[in-house]
């Protein structure tokens, strides 16, 4: 099994999605901090795109914990956020530009509806920290241009100016871990 948490209106073929929202492809609506209704030990590959940096930085453990609950022995998190060390690299050098640049939503995310509200935010030590701190073990980068899903123009491909994958800035922090 491969589950596509938070997905939103992204699908990925041969996944299980999951999101708060109600869209035509959605398996499961409903909170990806409860996945209950998954056995322990389930799942290969747990695929999380912007979505850790929604839940309260007091949940952050509990989160994660819950994902390593579902993943089978070897099975993998891919993870990816919205990276701090970028946004304040950039905001160090650019400023805010017109003040509702692609950094107000990096950080605060986009405020389009009741889940789209960020709590946390992340740099590589920190995130790497808690996913060992959770149970995870090596913890790496990935690329997007090199998994299963790399068709799939999601917030691990933000870059900034928006859409400028050549010169642009790569603003996602992605980091997988296995169980």
């Amino acid at each position: 099994m491969k589950i596509h948490l938070g997905c939103g209106q992204r699908y990925i073929p041969g996944f299980v999605h999951v999101d708060g929202l109600s869209y035509p492809h959605v398996d499961h609506i409903g909170s990806a901090t409860d996945l209950s209704w998954i056995k322990d030990d389930t799942a290969e590959l747990i695929y999380a795109s912007h979505i850790l940096e929604h839940f309260p930085r007091a949940e952050t453990m509990g989160v994660l914990r819950e994902w390593r609950r579902v993943l089978q022995p070897g099975g993998c998190l891919r993870l990816a956020v919205p990276d701090f060390a970028a946004c304040a690299k950039l905001y160090y050098e650019q400023g805010l530009e017109n003040g509702l640049s692609g950094l107000v939503g990096l950080i605060c995310g986009g405020q389009r509806d009741a889940y789209d509200f960020h709590h946390m935010i992340f740099d590589r030590p920190l995130l790497t920290r808690l996913l060992l701190e959770s149970g995870f073990r090596d913890v790496r980068p990935w690329d997007w241009r090199r998994t299963e899903h790399a068709a799939i123009d999601d917030f691990s491909q933000a870059y900034l100016p928006h859409m400028d994958k050549e010169k642009g800035q790569h603003m996602s922090l992605n980091l997988e871990a296995i169980k």
